[in-house]
C-alpha cells in the first residue's frame, strides 16, 4: 500500500467539501478521490463543519466556517488586549524610571 502525498487545501476549500457531504450527501470516499485528501482528513472536516454549525469553536485548528473564523479572530484580539492591559498594569523598572540630572 503506497502513502498519498499531502495535500494542502485552504479553509475555504475544506469548507465546501464538508459542505459537498452535508448538505448534498456526497460520500467520504467521493470527496477523497475529488479532493486527493485522506480518509482521516475528509473525516475530521465533516465532524468539525457539524460541531461549527452546532456552535462549537474548534481549538487549535483554524475554523472552516466565516462566523467561527470571526469568533476566533476576535478571541485573539481580546486575548491580545488582556496582555497588553496588564503589561502596562505593571509599574515601570526603576532603572528606566528615574531620569538623573
Amino acid at each position: 500500500m503506497t502513502r498519498k502525498s499531502k495535500v494542502t487545501l485552504s479553509a475555504q476549500q475544506k469548507l465546501e467539501y464538508a459542505k459537498l457531504m452535508v448538505e448534498e450527501g456526497y460520500t467520504n470516499k467521493q470527496i477523497e478521490e475529488i479532493s486527493g485528501a485522506g480518509k482521516s482528513a475528509v473525516s475530521r472536516w465533516k465532524q468539525q463543519y457539524l460541531s461549527e454549525l452546532d456552535g462549537k469553536s474548534p481549538e487549535n485548528v483554524q475554523a472552516l466556517t466565516p462566523e467561527q473564523q470571526r469568533i476566533q479572530s476576535l478571541e485573539k484580539q481580546l486575548q491580545r488586549a488582556l496582555r497588553d492591559n496588564e503589561i502596562l498594569k505593571k509599574p515601570p523598572l526603576s532603572s528606566f524610571a528615574t531620569i538623573k540630572t
